[in-house]
């Protein structure tokens, strides 16, 4: 391995460019590798998740290290303390590979270099002059958590924003920003919007999707509720996307209120890979049946849409590879029409989506579902995942429990695919230690893993020298129990929801 060419090295590091621990391991093999990897690492260093800021001192020295020494000079009389060191005694010009800018990341490491506000300002406007400077494109912007408008900084004009192909940001930043955006940024291929307000139409946001050549993916977050919302808060974004319909593959919605102009819009987006709403509840069965999506292939919906869902699944399900019908712990219980529309879903996954391969399903414990899961699973043999959660009409006592639970795993021993790695049970089930035992004797030559919500009855003795027994065997992964909102956050991440 360590005699791979450059080329073959680069193009391997760059399918790891979601994978910073890989990545990081590379660096430590020999000089090539390092070479190879550094640029990758460095093209967008905000954005790892598992990569704690707020402590990673070296990443400021690094960046105070390019600072002219007049400049790092008049800084420290303010008492902020910069490396002695120069950009030239780095290994590597880290900066000219850099291709992003994440507004909060970066205020979390200049912070380090001092607590008061109005030194963080002046390093701030220091850095971003330094980064017009070394940065030779923009790809990727992330404003969210802008305390400053550091484009009116006196050196940000440089900065390449036709290059610019991944755009995050708020709908508190200021409406002149992106109709000057709009100017530079055309050919912008992910957007993604949390709206924190919605006292007004953001016609700068709408002029900025307007003039996008390139627009593929579109994500929108309410993430904040506003009583004196107006009517029809969505019109004119949404009439906006409607007109890049043809180009865009992923859409992701998630709306607090409703409005009419999604039922006129929706049927445009034939193009759909990945279709992630809430609201289809504001749809009538008309319209629903005109929104077909051929190549689908990712489907998140609420599990009170069941009746969308299926519609769906029925015009667009042959290229479907995870349905994902979202739940509520608090929302557990029954609510109308739940059996008749659950198992039509069942019916119409396994008729129109043999292919899938991660899904999360409700259910009523009924002899009619469980006959219907047992078909489901016959017929789709390349489920990897499977999560699986009941809504009820009352809360279960310990018998119905135990008899529900095992009649589920009498089900899975029979017609489990073969191809199945993981099974998550949300909610309450209770499997008896002999028909657990058959459950897990099927598994032999395999490596399942297992999630529940908290469940004291696997923390028995018994259950444990069981679940201990098969682990040893290589025949579970992993069993693990965790609260539901744990459960459901290891989901959305395997579902990459």
């Amino acid at each position: 391995m360590s005699k791979l060419n450059k080329d073959i090295l680069f193009l391997i590091f760059e399918e790891l460019q979601d994978d910073p621990k890989s990545l990081f391991s590379c660096l430590m093999v020999n000089r090539l590798w390092c070479e190879n990897a550094i640029p990758i690492l460095w093209k967008n260093p905000w954005c790892y998740n598992d990569i704690n800021y707020n402590n990673k001192n070296y990443l400021f020295i690094i960046i105070a290290s390019y600072l002219p020494d007049n400049i790092k000079e008049s800084i420290s009389k303010l008492g902020i303390q910069l490396p002695s060191f120069s950009y030239q005694s780095l290994l590597f010009d880290y900066l000219s590979f850099c291709r992003s800018i994440n507004i909060n990341t970066i205020n979390t490491i200049i912070c380090i270099g001092s607590p008061l506000t109005y030194n963080q300002f002046l390093l701030q406007r220091e850095f971003y002059d330094l980064f017009t400077k070394k940065f030779l494109e923009l790809k990727y912007l992330d404003l969210k958590s802008i305390k400053h408008q550091i484009f009116y900084f006196p050196e940000a004009s440089r900065f390449r924003f036709e290059s610019l192909c991944e755009l995050k940001c708020d709908t508190s930043t200021e409406s002149s920003f992106f109709y000057g955006l709009a100017h530079f940024s055309q050919y912008i291929q992910r957007l993604i919007i949390d709206n924190n307000i919605f006292s007004k139409v953001d016609f700068g946001i709408t002029k900025l999707i307007e003039v996008q050549k390139n627009l593929k993916y579109f994500e929108w977050n309410d993430i904040s509720t506003n009583s004196n919302v107006r009517k029809n808060p969505y019109k004119e974004i949404l009439l906006a996307l409607g007109k890049k319909a043809d180009n865009i593959n992923h859409l992701k919605l998630f709306f607090m209120y409703p409005d009419c102009t999604l039922q006129k819009v929706f049927p445009n987006f034939h193009k759909l890979k990945t279709l992630i709403i809430n609201r289809f509840n504001d749809f009538n069965e008309d319209q629903l049946r005109m929104c077909v999506y051929r190549d689908l292939e990712i489907l998140y919906i609420n599990h009170y849409e069941l009746k969308a869902a299926s519609i769906i699944i029925e015009n667009s399900g042959e290229h479907l590879k995870k349905i994902y019908i979202d739940q509520n712990y608090n929302h557990r219980f029954h609510h109308d029409n739940f059996e008749e529309y659950s198992l039509i879903l069942i019916r119409k996954i396994y008729k129109n989506c043999s292919s899938i391969e991660y899904l999360c399903l409700p259910y009523y414990p009924s002899m009619d579902h469980f006959i219907e899961i047992e078909k489901l699973l016959k017929v789709c043999q390349n489920l990897k995942t499977l999560l699986i959660y009941k809504i009820m009409n009352e809360i279960e006592t310990e018998g119905k429990l135990l008899n529900n639970g095992e009649e589920l795993l009498k089900i899975l021993i029979k017609s489990t695919p073969t191809n199945l790695r993981e099974i998550v049970f949300l909610y309450d089930f209770n499997f008896s230690l002999e028909v657990l035992e058959k459950f897990l004797g099927k598994w032999k030559g395999h490596a399942l893993s297992i999630l529940t919500i908290t469940n004291p009855a696997y923390k028995a003795e018994n259950y444990v020298k069981l679940i201990n027994k098969y682990k040893n065997d290589g025949v579970i992964k992993d069993f693990r129990h965790e609260s539901y909102k744990n459960a459901v956050n290891i989901v959305k991440i395997n579902f990459k929801i």
